[in-house]
């Protein structure tokens, strides 16, 4: 049974695209590829059918990671196929949860650096948009520290799945 995984940002553009980038590399890293599949959205539609930021797309190709990607909106219709809702910020996890059509969908929503044990009262990835490429590395920093955390996550659910 395949596990979904989608990461929502507000435009789709900077963090959401980022975050599949890597989460995807982790997963094939880890041979999960085939039982994993990974997607972004965004909360809102103003950027929808357009490509990920040039910086976004700069930072991830200088790291090797894949830059392409088309944004998209997160419709509430999504929670009934998705397992794992991983929201980048805390107004996109109020968002996301007000969107969720039932509990059990409310509760499929979750902050990505939740899952990252250095990170401390703070749980937001900060929006790059308005600033500089210091700004998109930071963002790629953090999403690369939680990724590992979010793996072992993901790992142990479709343990639990087998089980």
């Amino acid at each position: 049974m395949t596990y979904r995984v989608c990461f929502v940002c507000t435009g789709n553009i900077c963090r959401s695209p980022m975050a599949e980038s890597v989460f995807r590399a982790r997963v094939a890293e880890a041979g999960l590829d085939g039982e994993v599949v990974v997607d972004s959205a965004g909360t809102g539609g103003w950027h929808e059918g357009d490509p990920a930021d040039p910086r976004t797309v700069a930072v991830l190709e200088e790291h090797g990671y894949d830059g392409d990607h088309v944004a998209r909106q997160f419709h509430a219709s999504w929670f009934s196929r998705l397992d794992l809702v991983i929201a980048l910020d805390a107004g996109h996890l109020t968002a996301l949860r007000r969107l969720a059509p039932t509990e059990q969908d409310a509760a499929k929503v979750r902050l990505l650096r939740s899952y990252d044990p250095a990170a401390r009262d703070d749980l937001d990835v900060p929006d790059p948009y308005y600033g500089g490429m210091d700004g998109f590395e930071e963002c790629l920093e953090m999403v690369e520290s939680a990724s590992t955390g979010l793996l072992d996550a993901v790992r142990a659910r479709l343990e639990g799945r087998a089980a």
